[in-house]
């Protein structure tokens, strides 16, 4: 039991490090564009409970868009914000800052028994590296209430549970891992598409009683059972980007989990320490030797390939890493050889940690820019808050905090289904032609515009747009020179990195 309370301590201690960042002047920040967005839809749903949110209304406005985000999470933040509301009076804003390191807790909690019932070896090492490493730290950290937390639960039990019925013949078990990966289906149609693909290839291949064998009849069973519910509950139809429309292409480069994860940069040694280098090599002993499942000797260099088209993928190499790596380690004949190598190889990850925890004059900088600039956004937000419907235009990536923080539709937001309205936001910012600019303003029903840095921003939107920005773009004018803006807007609100404007009503 001491082990066990040892091990949640250090798990939520790396999962709440940021707490200084969420928790500003009273309120509750997230850590990113799309938390907002889905702490809007988990909104929604607190408010008119029985709400399944299959269009938004509030980005990409008038139009809105069609999203990939599902219920379960947009319900279990609403279930735990029922749970705190007798004990705080912002029980949604601590449901959505406190529900990834709860999953992540959840997560380490299944695997710590997993691992113990069976009599893992090295399963401290496993534990330690689910428990520190820093994407996976990422992914349920404190203040991100997003799907992919929920997903690495999911996941972590489906693959746990297709470990165990290589190994035995478990109707319990294959049950777990039907309703595993029939829930993580209903989270996300991408990351356990692929990783259940991999599955059923490798037990085509390697494993084909686990199609036919009795036992594992009743899973498959759940888990179409649960495909069946959510498509009936959900009801919309499967969309996939076209990366050749709209700037598509431009905008997600922008964007960190979309750019690659090189195979020789040094970040996967911050990740995961010097196991990156030593897993392929006790892979192949493991192979030969037939001590690790097959499962894993496909899905971790899958997951590590990925990763180097999309670093959204490392988290889920980590993950299995993490699972597999007891039984790499049992290919070691020497246990102290053994686990010098597991102290070595954590040596990165702390000295990432290290670097984290005492940040430089420079970061500790950055990081208060940013709480300073989450609290002004805020305020500007207050200011459209109002009975009325005011659209805005405003950057993309605050455009979803200013949503929800207004209860009022933004032009732009920060998903790929709206990018049609990102792209408009970025054109409007970017434009030297006033009437060019009207007439996005026009015609996407806009009532305020928020300005914000003009650097940065024509920066952005030159990059999403794929052409330089002009000499003296709108977003200049708006940023620094309120009296020479266009007739049609006046001056609202400022502060320090934000400037409301509203639409100016003619006689």
């Amino acid at each position: 039991m001491a082990g066990l309370i040892f091990f949640s301590i250090v798990l939520l201690t790396a999962r709440t490090s940021n707490f200084q960042n969420v928790f500003v002047d009273g309120g509750v920040y997230f850590t990113d564009a799309d938390c907002y967005a889905r702490m809007t839809r988990a909104r929604i749903c607190f408010e008119h409970p029985g709400s399944v949110i299959r269009h938004h209304d509030f980005e990409n406005f008038p139009i809105g868009t069609t999203p990939h985000t599902t219920v379960p999470l947009d319900y279990l933040i609403g279930a735990l914000a029922v749970a705190l509301a007798r004990a705080t009076a912002q029980p949604l804003d601590l449901a959505g800052a406190f529900v990834s390191p709860i999953l992540g807790l959840l997560g380490g909690w299944f695997f710590w028994w997993r691992s113990g019932r069976t009599r893992m070896r090295y399963r401290a090492a496993a534990l330690v590296l689910y428990a520190v490493s820093p994407i996976l730290v990422h992914g349920t950290e404190l203040g991100r209430p997003d799907h992919q937390s929920l997903l690495l639960l999911l996941l972590l039990v489906a693959i746990c549970a297709e470990c165990t019925l290589h190994a035995e013949r478990s109707r319990a078990w294959s049950i777990v891992s039907g309703a595993a990966w029939g829930l993580s289906l209903w989270v996300s149609l991408y990351e356990p598409a692929v990783l259940l693909g991999i599955t059923l290839l490798v037990y085509s291949a390697w494993d084909r009683r686990q199609f036919l064998a009795e036992h594992r009849r009743t899973g498959w069973l759940v888990l179409a059972g649960i495909v069946v519910l959510a498509a009936l509950i959900e009801r919309r139809p499967i969309s996939w980007p076209n990366f050749s429309h709209y700037d598509l292409s431009h905008w997600s480069s922008t964007i960190g989990e979309f750019t690659p994860a090189r195979i020789f940069d040094p970040v996967w040694l911050r990740w995961c320490g010097f196991f990156v280098i030593a897993t392929p090599l006790l892979a192949w002993t493991g192979r030969k030797r037939a001590c690790v499942p097959p499962l894993l000797l496909w899905i971790l260099p899958v997951t590590f390939a990925l990763a180097t088209w999309q670093a959204r993928w490392a988290c889920y190499f980590v993950l299995a890493l993490a699972i597999v790596l007891p039984a790499l380690l049992r290919q070691i004949e020497r246990p102290v050889t053994a686990w010098a190598l597991v102290i070595i190889s954590f040596l990165p990850i702390a000295a990432g940690w290290s670097a984290t925890l005492q940040p430089n004059e420079s970061q500790l900088e950055t990081q208060a820019r940013a709480r300073r600039e989450a609290v002004e956004a805020r305020a500007v937000a207050v200011q459209l808050r109002s009975g009325e419907r005011i659209p805005f235009l405003a950057p993309w990536w605050i455009s979803p905090a200013l949503a929800y923080w207004s209860a009022q539709p933004a032009v732009a937001g920060s998903s790929h289904e709206g990018i049609a309205g990102i792209d408009d936001s970025a054109r409007f910012f970017l434009s030297s032609n006033f009437e060019a600019a009207h007439a996005i303003f026009v015609r996407r029903e806009a009532r305020a515009v928020v300005s914000y840095d003009s650097a940065r921003l024509t920066t952005n939107s030159a990059m999403i747009v794929g052409r330089a920005a002009p000499v003296a773009p709108l977003a200049q004018l708006l940023d620094r020179y309120p009296s020479r803006v266009p007739g049609y807007l006046q001056l609202g609100y400022q502060n320090g990195g934000f400037k409301l404007y509203r639409a100016r009503k003619f006689p």
